[in-house]
């Protein structure tokens, strides 16, 4: 008796991808880690003139305008002078107790008086172009919080963004540094030279009619560079963020 054995029909093969048509199949870790990152937009910074800020150029910068003047226009501005009555009058009595603008610094051809006040133009012109840039561009923004900044009921705070808030505040800035430095120097100027120029006056004159004045300028422009100084910070660690990569990537590539 023959017997016949029966083959079991087995399909045909299917085409199954290869190993190495998955992986070019499938997008590496780092392109879509990429694709994540692009497709996310990055924090926008923007430059906000705060309500102090603001405040205290619209009271300086008029008195240095003046101060300035009077140094640069000497001896016309000077008691006696043909320019001295009545804008800067006041100076009468300023050239007793700091002798840096009286007519003994002039007699003497002190040079240190002129340096500054020529110093005090390019200040003027960089706090100016901050200001224009400030008011030209910025934009309302609102203050939160109950305790509102000093000011801010008057002027508001302005948020510049883009290039122009950039420069506006590398400006700012820089003019903020230059005011500190030439101040801490004028005060360092009388310490180094055994208060040569101050050192005869009352303590009650000192302090109210030079210590006080100067001061604010030490600690105003020392406001300025911090809170401009930050937001530069901010805007650096902004783009050094964006720009970075992750670990994932350095070692896919």
């Amino acid at each position: 008796m023959v017997s016949t054995r029966r083959t079991k029909e087995f399909p045909e093969q299917l085409d199954t991808p290869s190993r190495s048509n998955i992986r070019a199949s499938t997008p590496s870790k780092s392109v879509a880690t990429r694709k994540s990152k692009s497709a996310v937009p990055n924090s926008q910074w923007a430059h906000m003139a705060t309500p102090t800020t603001l405040l205290w150029l619209f009271v300086s910068l008029p008195l240095v305008i003046w101060d300035t003047g009077y140094v640069l226009l000497r001896p016309h501005s000077m008691p006696g002078g043909s320019l001295h009555w009545p804008i800067w009058s006041p100076y009468e009595l300023y050239g007793q107790i700091d002798y840096v603008y009286g007519w003994k610094a002039f007699n003497e051809g002190n040079g240190f008086t002129a340096a500054q006040g020529t110093l005090n133009v390019i200040e003027t012109a960089m706090y100016l172009y901050y200001l224009y840039v400030v008011l030209s561009h910025g934009q309302k923004t609102k203050v939160l919080g109950k305790k509102r900044p000093v000011g801010s009921r008057i002027v508001g705070e302005l948020t510049v963004g883009g290039r122009q808030g950039a420069g506006a505040v590398l400006v700012g800035f820089s003019a903020a540094v230059m005011t500190l430095s030439k101040t801490v120097l004028y005060w360092a100027n009388e310490y180094y030279s055994s208060f040569s120029n101050i050192g005869h006056n009352t303590a009650v004159d000192l302090f109210f009619i030079w210590i006080i004045p100067n001061g604010a300028w030490i600690v105003l422009s020392t406001y300025m560079t911090y809170i401009m100084g930050s937001e530069i910070l901010e805007g650096l660690s902004l783009a050094a963020g964006g720009a970075s990569f992750s670990s994932d990537d350095e070692k896919s590539e």
